[in-house]
Parts: structure tokens; sequence; C-alpha cells
């Protein structure tokens, strides 16, 4: 079944390739991208979408909307260009966007339009995604499912010890999506991290031909990880496998738990997320519980984004 996606980003290298796999998939329809501030500015992160879709030649007009431009915190945000490039587009620089970027309420429509057959897919800060919980909460409960990547329980952040870029970046509007939000599915660093594409897999999706960017963005990409961690075998593709998640739920290994976001505006546990592991604890009914990916399937993952990536089978052959 095809799913309707309405993709929330900030713009950078993983999110780019989430978009490019949206685009080559039978089984995902992307009816709308909320460019936020994250990796880069948000006017630069609503250019580099209107250039993809340009360049990808994406077949229907798929509205693009301007979201948020600094946290909840009312902190100026951090940006990592070392990480994503200026644009989020590694090397490439493809100019500003010089159309509307003022139209938040699209998304209202969108809601409106699909109803429960919308999947919305939170791949950046949460800010844009709380925003729209704080306004029109009764409309988001009419949304089928939200997935977001975000947090890191009980395994090394990646911007502190303890917590990951998206919660720490605006660790408020993380905890409004978690108290508010139903039927949420959170893809964590525990998944995200093990998410890797090695140099070989994007030297054959290169020479297959489906998307040129493929290689210059994710040889960027490594660059940086292969300097901070020398013993990574490849690019861990955060916001693409979360992306896969409404289509291939089967991939990860599920836990229903009551969630926790440290809020603390300074320290270590800034944007830390918390969930009780202990077996033999029973909580509360009325504790309002989210279901947490704490590992995955690699082998179904490389399957299922090479065979979309190159246009090549490479399912497992069934005896």
């Amino acid at each position: 079944m095809v799913q309707k996606v309405l993709l929330f980003a900030d713009i950078g290298i993983d999110d780019t390739i989430a978009l490019i796999y949206s685009y080559l998939s039978e089984e995902i329809e992307l009816v709308g991208v909320v460019a936020d501030y994250g990796n880069v500015p948000r006017k630069r992160a609503v250019s580099s979408v209107h250039y993809l879709m340009k360049l990808l030649n994406f077949k229907d007009h798929i509205p693009i909307i301007g979201g948020a431009e600094v946290p909840m915190t009312a902190e100026e945000p951090q940006f990592f260009p070392e990480i994503h490039g200026e644009y989020g587009l590694g090397p490439i620089n493809p100019g500003m966007y010089e159309g509307v970027i003022e139209n938040f309420f699209e998304i209202i429509r969108l809601i409106e339009c699909y109803g429960d057959n919308l999947v919305i897919v939170n791949i950046g800060r949460m800010t844009s995604l709380a925003n729209m919980f704080i306004l029109y909460q009764s409309l988001m409960n009419k949304v089928k499912k939200i997935y977001i990547m975000g947090g890191a329980f009980w395994v090394p952040g990646n911007v502190t010890a303890v917590s990951e870029a998206n919660f720490h970046s605006d660790p408020i509007a993380a905890k409004i999506v978690l108290t508010y939000a139903n039927n949420l599915s959170i893809i964590p660093l525990n998944v995200t991290d093990h998410a890797i594409v090695t140099p070989d897999m994007v030297d054959y999706i290169d020479y297959k031909g489906k998307s040129k960017l493929v290689k210059p963005l994710l040889d960027y990409y490594y660059g940086f990880y292969k300097k901070r961690n020398p013993l990574i075998k490849g690019s861990p593709v955060h916001d693409a496998i979360t992306l896969m998640a409404p289509v291939y739920e089967d991939m990860f290994m599920f836990h229903q738990l009551p969630v926790h976001i440290v809020t603390a505006s300074t320290g270590i546990h800034r944007g830390q997320s918390i969930a009780d592991i202990r077996p033999y604890i029973q909580f509360e009914e009325s504790a309002k519980k989210h279901r947490i990916a704490f590992s995955f399937d690699y082998e179904l993952f490389f399957q299922r984004f090479m065979s979309v990536m190159t246009g090549e089978s490479f399912e497992r052959i069934k005896e």
C-alpha cells in the first residue's frame, strides 16, 4: 500500500538522501515538504528543497512549506556546514530561492485533504510539528501515524554524551510532540547510527545512475564521519531509514514505553530522552506510551534501500 507522506525536514545530507529515496520509491507518495531550520537556516533549507524538486523532476506539484526559523527555546540556532555543507547539499550550492516562504498554513490544507490516509514523518527539529500540536490538536489527531527521527535511549548521543541533535536543539518542542501525539513511533540513534551506507554501496548506486546526486553527497558526508571516527564503515542515513519505517515496519523491533525529555536549558542532559526499560515495572494506565525502535534488521535495510536506489532487486531468493 502506498503511503502518503508529509515530510518535515531540516535539510541536511541525510534529509536529501531521504528525499531522493522518496522520489525513487513506488511505495511512498510525497504530498508535501516542510523545510525547517536545523542543519542550515530555514531560507537555505527551502532553497535546497526547491532545487531538488526541480532537479529530480517530481511528477506532481508538491507543496514546499517554510517551517520554523528558530527553536522554542528562543535561542539562535547552530548550523553545521562542516557536516552537511552550506545548503545541506554537501559541496553543491543551489543559490537562494526567491519565491514565497511564509506559507505554513498550507499544512492545515494537506491534513484536511488527506486526513487518516496521511503519515507525517519528521526527520529534523520538532519545532514546526510542536507548533501544529499547540495550535491544532484535534486536527493533528486525524493524522494516521507519525514517525520521528530523534533521541538516544541508553546509547551515546551525537551532541552530548546522552543527547541526540533533533531533541537537543529544541527539547521543549520534543516534549510537546511526545506529550500530545498519538500513534507516534520514534526512530532513535539506537537504530539510525547503524543504518550505514558504505562507499561500495554508494559507488554501485552511482553506477546504476538513478540519481547522480547520491555519490557527491555521501562522499562529502562520509568524509566528516571518517574524520570523527576512523573505524566507521560508511555514512549513517538517519533520515532515510526513518522515512522507510512507515513502509517497512517489519525491519524494526519496537517497545512501547513512556518517554521523558530533559528540557534543561544547559548541561550534558539537555535533550536527553529517557525510557524506563526495567522489565518488572508496571506503568499506570494513564501513562502515555510511544513506540521506540531499539534495533533493526540491517540485511533487510540493505536489500530494500539498495533495491529502491538502484532499481534492481536485492531481495533474498526464497527457497
